[in-house]
């Protein structure tokens, strides 16, 4: 296990394997995470719902495939398409009940990486088109340290970037 965060649900591992294999090989795929880096630093948008600051990302819609799905939130959320999407690898989750399931569950979500210019920022937060969910947008560094992180989150943006970010985050 990477690491159980404070609701109980546990990040267990990242697989690395084929998007495409992934899809024939594991199930539930239920969604697609993507860890977004603007220059050196990590973007992260603060949720609503969970009252917390999180990657972007969400639920896949039926007939979906990982790739189209996180093409779809980053639209939604961030407001970007037509930008080069790096497939990291596929998490393996283990859930605690929640309003999508009353039931421990094991999931699986693709992680992907984007990399963005800084010139991108004001383009990003003009272009987002879900703005109920995600109410705002922040760099990492730009986040206050009374601000709550999504734990796991905050583990994730470590798989990307290749930014030493213990000492960051």
């Amino acid at each position: 296990m990477i690491l159980k965060d404070g609701r109980g649900n546990e990040l267990v591992e990242i697989i690395y394997i084929d998007e495409n294999t992934a899809m024939q090989k594991y199930t539930p795929i239920t969604g697609c995470l993507a860890v977004v880096m603007i220059g050196g630093d990590y973007l992260l948008g603060w949720n609503h719902w969970r009252k917390d600051w999180e990657i972007f990302g969400g639920c896949m819609e039926p007939g979906e495939t990982m790739r189209k799905c996180i093409i779809r939130e980053c639209l939604e959320e961030i407001g970007i398409a037509d930008v080069k999407i790096d497939y990291i690898g596929l998490l393996h989750f283990r859930m605690v009940p929640d309003y999508f399931s009353t039931q421990y569950r094991r999931e699986y979500t693709g992680l992907y990486g984007i990399r963005l210019l800084p010139e991108d920022l004001p383009g990003i937060e003009q272009n987002r088109l879900d703005r109920e969910e995600i109410e705002r947008i922040a760099l990492l560094k730009d986040i206050g340290a009374d601000e709550r992180i999504a734990e796991i989150d905050r583990e994730l943006l470590k798989f990307y970037g290749g930014k030493q970010t213990d000492s960051a985050v």
